[in-house]
């Protein structure tokens, strides 16, 4: 069985030469480098949010770039900014929320390209539940992990939906707990990332669901997207730019190709359910985009979105201290043409 922290096989050179019978020549090949070994780390373990990355491996989207990309599991967003800012490896996906809130405190990263650019933080409830609107929430008893961007940007999304917090009993519970107690009623709501826990609900307890989006009470937090550590950034800006478009393609093929992205998860994720995993796709691929990033390349990011990052990380994630959005984020190296340009809804 492959391993996904085993994924990563050189590019290897055709060990020969063609001997010319009658001149003796030998003819080596015309392309003799050795591909880049670049070190990636996702943010969590490989599902269908985060598969672009496998997919432009197994696709050879890497390694048409020069690129010999090992990819390995993640532990969260903030585990693997620590070790992108520690040049444990070189490139990491990772929430911008959490990315901002690093910064502030010292962490030397970078983030090069956006992919969630809109906020997949929701209250999730079940559709028969009686709560069809972010109102109906009052009276009930909503889940959230303690210290998770959720529960740090609750007060937000109290105050965008005009909601009375004192009328809402918030309790902490462990994010492995979530879809149980939801599902045995123990919970009326629970909030996280909607890609990571609606298909649990909808797909292994057979339930429909409902998502109310912090983003449409108006909190923006741009999440998850490429960083890498600024020096490395500085020091290799073409592996920068080869890594970024690489990866992009993967993330479009794999939204153009949604079966057979499931097929290539499940061949390092054994235990991966492909309909989950197509699920995951399908709600991630509505946080792509944002009004200030409409009609433009994915990896492309708004000033405005992350200046706005800023001031959510400020009021709510705890953040002290002056940051600017040039300390955060970089376009340099995201591809412009039109092919690069996602479906918009």
């Amino acid at each position: 069985m492959e391993q996904l922290s085993k994924y990563s096989s050189r590019r290897r050179l055709l060990a020969a030469a063609m001997v010319a019978v009658a001149t003796g020549f030998v003819v080596l090949p015309a392309h003799a480098a050795e591909p880049r070994p670049v070190k990636m780390l996702l943010d969590w373990i490989l599902n269908g949010p985060n598969s672009g990355f496998v997919v432009a491996r197994e696709k050879g989207f890497y390694k048409e770039a020069g690129l010999d990309v090992s990819i390995e599991q993640g532990k969260g967003s903030g585990s693997t900014a620590q070790l992108i800012a520690s040049k444990v490896a070189d490139f990491g996906f990772s929430d911008g929320f959490v990315v901002t809130n690093g910064i502030s405190k010292g962490m030397d990263v970078k983030v090069v390209a956006g992919i969630f650019r809109r906020n997949p933080t929701a209250v999730i409830v079940l559709k028969d539940s009686g709560i069809n609107s972010p109102k109906d929430l009052e009276g009930k008893t909503i889940g959230i992990a303690t210290g998770a961007a959720q529960f740090q940007q609750w007060p937000a999304f109290v105050g965008g939906c005009k909601l009375d917090s004192s009328k809402i009993k918030v309790v902490n519970i462990d994010p492995a707990g979530y879809v149980a107690s939801l599902v045995a009623g123990q919970l009326n709501g629970v909030a996280g990332f909607a890609q990571g826990m609606v298909p649990t609900v909808e797909v292994r307890a057979n339930k429909e669901a409902s998502i109310f989006w912090y983003a449409d009470c108006g909190i923006t937090a741009v999440s998850n997207g490429i960083i890498a550590h600024s020096d490395y950034v500085k020091a290799n800006p073409q592996v920068v730019k080869d890594f970024v478009r690489a990866s992009l393609r993967g993330f479009l093929y794999a939204r153009a190709n949604p079966d057979e992205t499931t097929d290539i998860i499940k061949k390092f994720q054994p235990n991966a359910v492909p309909a989950i995993s197509k699920r995951e796709m399908a709600i991630s691929w509505t946080n792509w985009v944002t009004p200030n990033t409409a009609n433009k390349p994915l990896g492309w990011m708004s000033e405005q979105d992350w200046a706005a990052t800023i001031e959510t990380a400020k009021n709510f994630g705890g953040m002290t201290g002056h940051l600017t959005t040039a300390q955060i984020y970089t376009n340099e190296f995201v591809p412009t043409e039109a092919e690069f340009i996602p479906p918009q809804n």
